[in-house]
């Protein structure tokens, strides 16, 4: 029994470990899909509208996917002015950050040798010549990208479209092939993820609303930038923000004279601070409580696996797969020991 039971964790460790070694080195293929699938059953509310209302299938798919699609030219189309903003401006702000590396190396002497180490490293980067551009992707690298990226674009919206169309189709297959799990538990599932992402979109929004406001009060330079960068960084939890704090230290730094370099920086913390503590965990509520560790776990995993697009989907995969977990055993891990779900389940946390 014990050799049997031994045998069994190796087979699933090694399942586990080909399934994420083809997952990384399959990343053009296996990206979209995912994201496709996640976007669909984040569009649960809507998809479930367009059954209400007994329009066929294929059109109801046809229309999400079209509002899906220009939902992101339209996120893209606003942001890509202060993305040009931002990069127009790197060779100031890197011009800014030497002359700060001098200051300090004048300043500490006794570690004056590692200061000049520092400045030479930035002033040889190839992207901080006197008053050159920063260098950009040349044509040939666009060229080159580009039928790569169209076929990322075609998996993505042919994975949507035929998920949300035959979506009835496959929790109808699921329930009839499981006897423990059915429609009812992917249907539970999916309502709780589109519920998380549709409720954190708009903190988020919120908060970057709020960020510009504030950073237009205290003189930063382009307070839309932050804006967006704080909207956009704070979908990915702890390390998103992590980035855009060390980024407005630099900022601070350039824009700012003395104790004041820091004030930016220690603004968006406070206020980074008391949307995580007190803002999110009352609008999410207990029923998509998600355990931190799990949560960081989650996010470092995907990141190493799929960069920036496994940020960006870790935590909507790992609230879906504890609904489903929890639906499949019938428990829930939230406070760490498993207890049996009562009737009323969907009212528990589900991590």
């Amino acid at each position: 029994m014990a050799n049997q039971s031994a045998l069994r964790i190796c087979i699933t460790l090694l399942t586990a470990i080909a399934v994420f070694t083809v997952l990384r080195y399959a990343k053009d293929l296996f990206a979209p899909v995912i994201t496709a699938l996640l976007l669909g059953i984040v569009m649960t509310p809507l998809s479930d509208l367009m059954d209400r209302m007994r329009i066929p299938a294929a059109l109801a798919a046809f229309v999400s996917v079209t509002l899906a699609l220009l939902s992101i030219l339209l996120l893209i189309l606003l942001i890509e002015p202060y993305v040009t903003q931002v990069i127009d401006r790197a060779p100031v702000i890197w011009n800014e950050l030497r002359t700060t590396v001098d200051e300090l190396k004048r300043i500490m002497r006794g570690i004056e040798e590692m200061t000049e180490d520092v400045a030479a490293a930035i002033e040889a980067s190839p992207n901080t010549e006197e008053g050159g551009p920063v260098a950009l992707p040349s044509l040939t690298d666009a060229l080159f990208l580009a039928p790569q990226f169209a076929a990322q674009i075609m998996i993505f919206t042919g994975t949507l479209y035929f998920f949300l169309m035959a979506r009835n189709g496959i929790y109808d297959w699921v329930s009839a092939s499981f006897a423990s799990f059915g429609e009812s538990d992917l249907r539970y599932a999916a309502k709780q993820v589109s519920r998380y992402v549709l409720t954190i979109s708009m903190i988020n929004l919120g908060f970057g609303v709020l960020v510009t406001i504030i950073m237009q009060l205290i003189g930063m330079p382009s307070p839309i930038v932050w804006g967006v960068l704080a909207f956009a960084l704070n979908f990915v939890l702890y390390l998103g923000p992590a980035v855009l704090i060390a980024t407005l230290l630099v900022a601070g730094i350039v824009v700012f004279d003395g104790a004041a370099s820091f004030l930016p920086a220690a603004i968006y913390l406070t206020l980074n601070a008391t949307e995580a503590q007190f803002v999110t965990p009352t609008l999410v509520g207990k029923s998509l409580a998600v355990n931190p560790l799990l949560v960081f776990l989650s996010l470092v995993f995907w990141l190493w696996l799929w960069g920036p697009i496994g940020g960006i989907i870790a935590i909507p995969l790992l609230v879906w797969s504890l609904s489903v977990l929890k639906g499949l055993s019938g428990q829930t891990i939230s406070s760490g020991t498993p207890g049996k779900l009562r009737a009323s389940s969907e009212e528990e946390p589900i991590a």
